[in-house]
């Protein structure tokens, strides 16, 4: 993709000058929509074929959004688009998150079907195990090792680097990277490849918040629990029986539980809301 600087004109109307120059925004009593025509609201949610990435992709739909669902399952994309019916704001992207070729693709997509990227949703992620178990770090390949850690983590840092400009231009944009709460305490069903890329994530999340917040532009993590997804059904059933008896609430999450959580992340009022790890796990983990 183009490396070519774009315009960093604020149409944020209480975007301002400070005596030394810089920017800062104005008074916190300024409306939050004050500049809600002027906001892009199209999307781009990776791993959104199915689990959590469904349940984003059509929470953001109902949201008002438009949404670009990349996913390297065609099959898996094609049955979203026609179960959620929605060819005038639903686009899909087949693709691998950790090449450039798929994020220049992405964004060229959004452009040409709907229009600026406004929300980023880092949600691709995999977690390869043996036979639903899984594979202890001292015997992890270190093929697999490197193709985690590529779409995990490389993946979204890909993923910012990509939509960063059009967020900048308009100085708003909202970023959530999808960690696990295999990246707060440790994995139990996941390998190390997978927790240490979902701990990453949380790093990667702070570090482009204290980069991005001056452009208007907050990005967080969402650390989910046990969530009733295609990931979760491929590790032995005794697994998933033992985490839900450390489950408060007394049931696994949904898919819907975390979009919710996302929604509002990727919306005006979480404006205030930059650089956190917001845990999803039924009180599994309270940190």
């Amino acid at each position: 993709m183009s490396s070519t600087p774009r315009s960093r004109t604020s149409t944020c109307p209480w975007r301002r000058r400070t005596t030394s120059g810089r920017s800062r925004l104005g008074p916190p009593a300024c409306p939050p929509n004050t500049m809600a025509a002027d906001r892009v609201r199209h999307a781009i949610v990776t791993g959104g074929a199915d689990g959590i990435g469904a349940g984003v992709v059509e929470r953001l739909l109902s949201d008002g959004l438009g949404v670009v669902a990349v996913d390297v399952s065609v099959t898996a994309l094609e049955e979203l688009a026609t179960r959620l019916g929605r060819p005038d704001a639903l686009v899909t992207v087949v693709g691998d998150v950790a090449e450039p070729a798929t994020w220049e693709k992405a964004v060229d997509t959004c452009h040409a079907a709907l229009g600026p990227v406004g929300v980023l949703v880092n949600n691709a992620g995999i977690s390869p195990k043996t036979d639903g178990r899984k594979i202890a770090g001292r015997s992890i390949p270190l093929a697999e090792w490197r193709r985690v850690v590529d779409v995990n983590l490389t993946g979204a840092f890909l993923g910012v680097q990509a939509v960063a400009p059009d967020m900048v231009d308009r100085q708003w944009g909202r970023i959530v990277n999808m960690s696990s709460q295999a990246g707060r305490t440790g994995t139990v069903v996941a390998g190390v490849h997978y927790g240490a890329t979902k701990t990453a994530l949380i790093g990667l999340t702070r570090a482009f918040a204290g980069e991005l917040a001056g452009d208007g532009i907050t990005v967080n993590a969402v650390a989910p629990g046990k969530i009733e997804t295609p990931m979760m059904r491929g590790a032995v059933a005794e697994s998933n029986e033992d985490f839900l008896r450390g489950i408060p609430v007394g049931h696994f999450g949904s898919p819907g539980d975390i979009a919710a959580l996302v929604s509002f992340l990727a919306g005006d009022e979480s404006r205030f809301i930059t650089g956190a790890t917001v845990d999803a796990n039924g009180g599994s983990f309270m940190g």
